[in-house]
């Protein structure tokens, strides 16, 4: 019998940059989990699966139905499958609750597996400055926003929001490797957590798309899954030890 072990995976972003790479990303991402399903216990999912999601009340945005009916299946087998808002996908108002069966979690949660504490969330928003950044959040998580572009026919809605989606991802998507040490927001997060008494061992993120485990002292370390735009990364996590592996590393 197969030892059971815990999966974490972040930042699909499915939708960018076509059509073509996506559904291929898709495809990827449904044979890791094809893989992984036979010694997945729980499965975390760490955010920005899409690139752009917003749940209307009769229509959510075309295509990843394939993504979809995986994660369904897994939920149906009795695997517990947790998704976190990410800022790309965090219109989410029950879908994958009532449909997939999914745990939702706007915010970090903490869990206790195996012999660890966990501390995981996406990590937008979290860390010191980044006001813009904050600002445009807290709009997109404002009630009255999310009424008021409902409003929008979905056709005018998603179209837009798809378009300034890609434009931003694309424009910043570049820099986003460059490695700040301790002056990383999510870094900082993590040392102000444990400054006020989180006992944390790992701290998952994704968000930053870059796959690493920084030690923070102490037997606690800063993880985080990477993407799967350019890295196909992701954590297991056996009970004792949590590594960063990677899918298809030949391609």
């Amino acid at each position: 019998m197969k030892q059971k072990k815990i999966y974490f995976a972040s930042d699909f972003h499915l939708g960018i940059p076509d059509s073509k790479s996506s559904k291929n990303r898709e495809d990827r991402i449904i044979r890791w989990l094809n893989q992984i399903e036979g010694d997945c216990e729980e499965l975390f999912l760490l955010g920005d699966l899409f690139d752009f999601w917003f749940e209307y009340k009769l229509v959510i945005p075309k295509g990843y139905v394939r993504l979809q009916a995986k994660i369904a299946a897994f939920c149906d087998a009795g695997i517990p499958v947790h998704f976190f808002h990410g800022n790309h996908d965090l219109w989410q108002f029950g879908y994958f609750e009532s449909e997939l069966g999914v745990q939702v979690h706007a915010k970090p949660i903490l869990r206790q597996l195996g012999k660890h504490q966990f501390y995981i969330g996406h990590g937008d928003g979290l860390g010191a400055g980044q006001h813009k950044f904050k600002l445009i959040l807290w709009i997109y998580r404002n009630t009255l926003f999310q009424k008021l572009f409902a409003f929008f026919h979905p056709r005018i809605g998603i179209g837009l929001a798809n378009w300034l989606s890609h434009r931003s991802k694309l424009k910043t998507f570049d820099g986003n490797f460059d490695f700040h040490g301790e002056k990383e927001h999510l870094i900082q997060h993590c040392r102000q957590q444990i400054a006020n008494g989180d006992t944390s061992n790992y701290f998952v993120f994704g968000h930053r798309h870059l796959p690493m485990i920084f030690s923070l002292g102490l037997n606690q370390a800063y993880v985080n899954l990477g993407d799967w735009i350019g890295f196909n990364t992701y954590a297991v996590y056996d009970g004792e030890t949590l590594q960063l592996e990677t899918f298809e590393k030949e391609n």
